[in-house]
């Protein structure tokens, strides 16, 4: 019995891992990681920047899932981040959430 709940523990952290990945190889197909990694500075800013940079703030999903699709210039300097209307509203909030989790 004591086996159960270790099971869902580690269902539960696969799972996790599984989304993880799948967003992952989201940016990579919608191509994000032409700009961005994880956790150096390429052409925009790391993901661990941005994770750290929008910690606190409650409207960060929303502002972030509008720039991916949008585009943008000036947060990060003067180089704009292009508009990307090849990815659905809801791609750029399951990107930008994984981008957040980034720490």
């Amino acid at each position: 019995m004591k086996s159960i709940p270790a099971l869902c523990l580690v269902l539960a952290l696969a799972s996790a891992s599984g989304a993880a990945l799948a967003s992952g190889e989201l940016a990579k197909a919608k191509n994000c990681t032409a700009c961005h990694s994880v956790d150096k500075k390429l052409i925009g800013p790391a993901y661990k920047a941005v994770a750290a940079k929008y910690a606190n703030d409650k409207e960060s999903v929303a502002k972030l899932t509008k720039k991916v699709r949008e585009g943008g210039v000036g947060v990060w300097g003067q180089i704009p981040m292009p508009a990307n209307p090849q990815v659905s509203a809801e791609e750029a909030e399951t990107l930008v959430k994984w981008v957040l989790s980034q720490k």
